[in-house]
């Protein structure tokens, strides 16, 4: 997931499972989405407790929610259960208060605000790739192919990364999904 000057996030997913999964992309109101490594059950139970707090606090406020707000609330839920989750968390979206953001928070709950991040298996293959070609100033194409070379590489390189590459775009606009399925990911990695 990465934030850029452009004003948008755009959170990255490639999972690997059986039957139909929906990904570990997960809304948690329309502007912020979170991903989700380490154990399926804890990382679900987080984010869908945090859906429920930003409904409620977006209902109390009659205002969408700030990213920086639901990585809070995520945080809490993480760091308060620190001692019992194996959840590490990357959240992402576009507000009119801040525009785009990202914050990382990895297993012990703490909270880092990061022009982007990476986690899951596959993330300890990427990040030389990362560091070399992240740029802040992209344009939204420029973005969906750093980040589909990226996975693309890790998912090359990790036998528990792969499937596919499911994208969200999030800006001002709103949020747009897309897809990348598995033959287009080897030709572009």
């Amino acid at each position: 997931m990465y934030a850029s000057s452009s004003m948008r996030a755009q959170p990255v997913d490639s999972s690997v499972g059986s039957g139909l999964k929906p990904g570990e992309i997960t809304p948690l109101a329309d502007n912020v989405y979170i991903l989700r490594s380490g154990s399926a059950a804890d990382t679900q139970a987080v984010a869908s407790y945090v859906q429920l707090y930003i409904a409620q606090s977006q209902a109390e406020n009659n205002a969408p929610i700030t990213v920086r707000a639901a990585a809070h609330m995520a945080m809490q839920m993480a760091y308060g259960n620190k001692d019992m989750l194996q959840a590490g968390l990357i959240l992402g979206g576009w507000d009119k208060d801040e525009g785009p953001a990202v914050w990382a928070i990895p297993l012990g709950g703490t909270l880092i605000k990061v022009p982007y991040a990476i986690g899951g298996s596959g993330s300890a293959y990427i990040y030389g790739f990362c560091d070399k070609y992240f740029r802040p100033d992209m344009s939204e194409a420029e973005a969906k192919d750093f980040v589909v070379r990226a996975v693309g590489h890790a998912m090359a390189r990790d036998a528990s990364s792969g499937g596919c590459i499911r994208t969200v775009t999030i800006d001002a606009n709103g949020a747009r999904r897309d897809f990348c399925p598995n033959p287009q990911v080897r030709n572009r990695g």
